[in-house]
Formats: C-alpha cells, sequence, structure tokens
C-alpha cells in the first residue's frame, strides 16, 4: 500500500475557535489509513477574503494516508459536516475549514479537487503553520519550498503564534 506525506490546513473563525480545531484534529486520528504526524502551533490571523468578520485561529497538520487526494477530501468534508459546519458566504465565517495544502508532490486536478491548493502561495495565514512544521517542502508546481513562498507571499495579514497548543 503506498503511503503520502499530506499537509492540511485547519481554521475556524466561529464559537470556541479552539475546541473546533482540538476536535477537527481529533477527528483526522479517525481517518482510514491515515496517520497524524505533526501539528503546528495555533496561530490567531485577520480574515482573509471577506475582512468583516471575526478573526481565524489556524493550523497545519501533517498527515501520513494511503487515500488518494479525491478520498481525503471527503473524509475532510465529512469531518466539517460533522463538526456543525454551515456553508456561509464564500471566504465568509466557518466553524471549521479543512483543506488539502500539499500532497507528496501530487498534481491533482479535478472540478472539485484541486491539488495543490491553488491559492496557498497567497495565504499567508496557511504558510506561517506549514512553514513551522515544513519548511523546506518543495511546491510542486512553483518549486518554491514554504520558507520561499512565505517570504515571497503578497499577503501581509497579520498572523500571530497563540499559546495554545493541541498535542498528538
Amino acid at each position: 500500500m503506498t503511503s503520502y506525506n499530506v499537509f492540511v490546513g485547519l481554521g475556524a473563525n466561529m464559537g470556541d475557535r479552539f475546541t473546533y480545531l482540538k476536535r477537527a484534529v481529533d477527528a483526522l486520528k479517525g481517518i482510514r489509513d491515515t496517520s497524524v504526524i505533526w501539528i503546528s502551533s495555533i496561530y490567531e490571523a485577520e480574515p482573509w477574503g471577506k475582512r468583516e468578520q471575526p478573526k481565524f485561529l489556524n493550523a497545519a497538520a501533517q498527515l501520513i494516508t494511503a487515500l488518494d487526494p479525491p478520498a481525503l477530501l471527503a473524509e475532510l468534508k465529512r469531518i466539517e459536516q460533522d463538526l456543525g459546519r454551515v456553508h456561509h458566504d464564500h471566504w465568509g465565517p466557518r466553524e471549521i475549514d479543512l483543506d488539502i495544502l500539499l500532497y507528496d508532490g501530487v498534481v491533482h486536478e479535478e472540478p472539485d479537487v484541486h491539488v495543490p491548493h491553488p491559492e496557498l502561495a497567497g495565504r499567508r495565514f496557511a504558510l506561517v503553520p506549514l512553514r513551522e512544521i515544513a519548511p523546506d517542502l518543495v511546491h510542486p508546481v512553483s518549486g518554491l519550498t514554504v520558507t520561499e513562498m512565505a517570504a515571497a507571499c503578497a499577503d501581509q495579514g497579520r498572523v500571530v503564534q497563540t499559546p495554545y497548543h493541541i498535542p498528538l
């Protein structure tokens, strides 16, 4: 069975944001044929896209999985639904958001599955936690490391490490 090294972004800005992130990590641990290897620190970030909403808590998780991108994305969407995510406006507030950021050098394009995440290079709130756990990881399209992408990111939104941490 082939295993893939996958990085997932987590975000929440409604309700008890930390509890949503913690419950999401617990649910990630329950995905079949998948192990959670690492969780970044928790960061508070300015909203991206629609600015008039509460600040987000964000993190990044490293997984090892035997699932292909569509199967893993289906599991992430199921977790969001199980945790009570209601789809509000695009880029609007959310109880929990789980996105595949990078998938072991794989480029996968389907109408509803885009790997690597097409907007990763422009999202500081995703790059900063990812840089903490995988600074030298190379983006399969741009050829840049996560550290290089974070340095070049045009998004200057404030991303601050919090004292919160989710233990494995």
